[in-house]
């Protein structure tokens, strides 16, 4: 057990390695090493102007995929650090989770993954696997970032049994029903966490949403009744902003002992035991549990199924059905690397290989980005 780390945490000195040997960092972990290539990707820049529930025109103070990225670091840290996991690894797999998104958020992963039907469909955390071993550009002696493998499988949260059956080891979980380790656990569980709070607040600031309605949901109603009975005279943001730091506190509280109650009575003695629980061990105590699913299906119901959502979501997937149209139709469209890269794929792939390539390219796109391309396809008054 390395110094500081729980028996069933995930250790450097147990992992699979890189699919590229390379030498130790001297001043650093492995796990670290992997965190530090992951903010200095290209991909990681683009999140800034890729959005979460509100396209990036919409708004300056709405998140991002890069915000909420950082936000389920810090969430996934701050438990990571309770449990004694490994926290390097468990930043790493937060950072890089969404390095595969579409722009628009999911309505653009939706419009991809139709489009993609006949193809091999379109899978984001597929897609952020690709990202790092494939598509990023940085180094000499390989294509990629080279991650370590539990990185890399921390990144795969969901998969196709189709596509797992192409991964090798790294898909071997989905087919043989496996878990992942704990780090990649608590940021799957992080990822939710922040979604649920901070769309809250985001809702809120567009005025889609509204403190009263909010109060059916028990989380927001327990810390919503609480802040007014110690502060009646508070408003505008910061009442928001101290129910929804209260939320974020008493969810993550409840996340640390529902976990260490698991982990107690799995007993793991390793990483590896963990891999063979049967059940995710990170998780909540069972009425923590069932309020962070109602607050869920309130915020799908109220939120993401808005009518102004609605009709942004509906543009948005137009956009990138269109641009998708457009490269498949005539790859020369695509910027000259794109396009070359296109043929040599079609080449090797037939017509799967070109839409691959089109996919790749659509995906890495901002939100603007995409809407600017799309009027330079599409409206013949658009400069070229």
């Amino acid at each position: 057990m390395s110094e500081g780390l729980a028996p069933w945490a995930t250790c450097e000195t147990h992992s699979r390695g890189r699919r590229h040997p390379e030498p130790p960092p001297r001043y650093r972990g492995e796990y670290h090493r992997d965190r530090d290539r992951i903010i200095h990707s290209t991909a990681f820049r683009r999140l800034v102007y890729k959005t979460q529930v509100f396209v990036n025109h919409e708004g300056d103070l709405y998140r991002t995929r890069l915000t909420h990225s950082l936000e389920v670091a810090q969430i996934a840290r701050t438990v990571a650090g309770a449990l004694g996991l490994n926290t390097y690894l468990t930043e790493a797999i937060c950072l890089a989770h969404d390095l595969g998104h579409t722009p628009f958020g999911h309505a653009g992963q939706e419009a991809l993954n139709r489009c993609m039907a006949d193809y091999g469909g379109f899978e984001h955390n597929l897609q952020s696997l690709r990202v790092v071993d494939e598509l990023e550009e940085k180094y000499a002696e390989f294509p990629g970032l080279n991650l370590m493998f539990e990185t890399r499988e921390g990144i795969l949260k969901h998969c196709s049994r189709r596509n797992a059956r192409d991964l090798g080891e790294l898909g071997r979980r989905f087919l043989e029903g496996f878990q992942p380790s704990l780090e990649a656990q608590l940021a799957n569980v992080a990822d939710e966490i922040a979604y649920n709070n901070h769309d809250v607040d985001d809702g809120l600031r567009a005025g889609l949403l509204h403190t009263e309605e909010l109060r059916e949901a028990e989380l927001f109603r327990e810390q919503h009744d609480a802040v007014r009975a110690r502060w009646p005279e508070l408003a505008g943001r910061r009442l928001v902003h101290e129910i929804v730091r209260r939320m974020i506190g008493r969810v993550v509280e409840d996340l640390v002992e529902g976990s260490r109650a698991a982990l107690e009575a799995a007993a793991p003695d390793s990483a590896a035991a963990v891999r063979h629980a049967g059940a995710p061990l990170i998780r909540f105590t069972p009425g923590i549990g069932a309020a962070h699913d109602a607050l869920k299906r309130f915020l799908r119901a109220r939120l993401y199924r808005h009518n102004r959502v609605i009709r942004m979501t509906t543009k948005a997937q137009r956009t990138v059905t269109e641009l998708f149209d457009a490269f498949m139709d005539e790859p020369r469209l695509l910027p000259e690397d794109h396009a070359r890269e296109a043929e040599r794929k079609e080449a090797a792939q037939g017509k799967a290989g070109r839409a691959r390539a089109v996919a790749d390219y659509i995906a890495g796109m901002t939100d603007r980005f995409a809407i600017v391309e799309h009027q330079r396809l599409y409206d013949p008054g658009a400069g070229t």
